[in-house]
């Protein structure tokens, strides 16, 4: 038998979460989950699961009674979808423009789905011709398209023109909105989208644990009149709905605090509207993009696909992106992250999410950019780029 481990008190350091998320966590939300445990099945317990399930509705903008938060990170609720919506057998088309439609391609194979593509550079949205041209050559039966590119900062234009292509060919319209819910325009019911996932730690800044999904009633007939079971048990939704719909039946045990403190961040959604909180986003972001832009830098997507919650930024000639990324965090407390996959080394992704979407902190990530770049040698104008900041937000 070994000694018990000798470990200090935790003291994470108090950083500036300016990422691809997690982002900043208000005050409310973590004093929820400071909050009494209950079980899972508790009567009180089953009254927040359907005050949680209202205000994802809200959120979402759907009338879907199959509105949930699966137990997981967003991951998980994108999995749910997946593995839910796609049997041995099926196709499903996946966009090839970031780095989350290779995991969607990934997923429906694990499922047992075949995958075709729809092709569109990094950095640049699906052309709907596109889609209509693949639908045509491939016959899917589920579209997945990723609403918001976290890998990318590109947002995806013209839904309802894409699930309307995928409709007339009798199939299944899957979103991520795992970089938009709560924070850029999103409406599932009026767009047409059939089912719809996101994560918790973005712009809804919650920490991670309970990832909301939607499907409409045209979607879960299909899940419920699958010839074969879905390969996970856990997530299951024939089995979930036991849990979630009136039965309240037990499946497994909740994570009773994440629940708890997404419904405190949806109450929060709620209270400020979705759509004064959806140009919050926009007008916080715009000036960060602002104040980069006139400091000298440049934006990895173009103005009419700019992602307001993901801010892709280039990287200068002759800078090295992770000394600048480590500069941050010892100097400031301030995160914010590399590219991923075919960008890798050549953006940084600056979040403006939520909480942290706020003036005070793209003021910060301004300056303190503009420090980092400046210890390097770059060619940067950072007074300018306050300045641009400060105005645009009327300051």
């Amino acid at each position: 038998m070994t000694d018990a481990p000798d470990v200090g008190e935790l003291t994470p350091p108090d950083r500036t979460l300016m990422g691809p998320g997690p982002s900043d966590v208000h005050p409310r939300v973590l004093r929820a989950m400071s909050t009494p445990l209950v079980g899972h099945l508790d009567p009180s317990f089953v009254a927040v699961m359907d005050e949680v399930q209202e205000l994802l509705r809200y959120t979402f903008r759907t009338d879907n009674q199959w509105t949930i938060p699966v137990s997981g990170t967003g991951s998980a609720s994108m999995e749910a979808a997946i593995g839910n919506l796609v049997e041995p057998g099926d196709t499903m088309l996946v966009p090839t423009n970031g780095y989350f439609g290779g995991r969607m391609a990934s997923m429906a194979r694990r499922a047992g789905g075949e995958v075709v593509h729809v092709d569109a550079p990094w950095g640049e949205p699906l052309d709907p011709a596109d889609v209509q041209d693949a639908f045509d050559e491939h016959q899917p039966d589920v579209l997945g398209f990723v609403h918001a590119e976290t890998s990318t900062g590109v947002r995806q234009p013209n839904v309802p023109e894409l699930t309307s292509i995928a409709h007339e060919h009798d199939a299944y319209v899957i979103a991520d909105c795992v970089t938009s819910l709560g924070g850029v325009e999103m409406r599932v019911d009026e767009w047409d989208v059939d089912v719809a996932y996101s994560g918790p730690q973005k712009c809804l800044s919650c920490p991670p644990g309970a990832s909301p999904l939607t499907l409409n009633d045209r979607a879960m007939d299909r899940v419920l009149s699958r010839e074969t079971e879905p390969r996970s048990w856990y997530l299951d939704l024939s089995l979930l709905e036991g849990y979630w719909g009136e039965e309240r039946a037990y499946h497994h045990t909740a994570p009773i605090t994440n629940v708890y403190a997404l419904r405190e961040a949806l109450r929060l959604v709620a209270e400020e509207g979705i759509e004064r909180r959806w140009e919050r986003h926009l007008d916080v972001a715009g000036a960060l993009k602002a104040g980069l832009e006139t400091m000298g830098l440049e934006m990895n997507a173009p103005d009419e696909y700019w992602l307001p919650s993901l801010n892709a930024v280039r990287v200068p000639g002759g800078v090295d992106d992770s000394a600048v990324i480590g500069y941050l965090l010892d100097a400031y407390d301030l995160e914010i992250a590399s590219g991923l996959g075919d960008l890798s080394g050549e953006i940084w992704r600056i979040g403006c999410m939520g909480h942290s979407a706020r003036p005070k902190n793209v003021t910060y990530v301004t300056a303190a950019l503009g420090d980092a770049l400046t210890a390097q040698g770059a060619d940067v104008d950072v007074d300018a780029g306050l300045a641009a900041t400060s105005e645009h937000l009327g300051e």
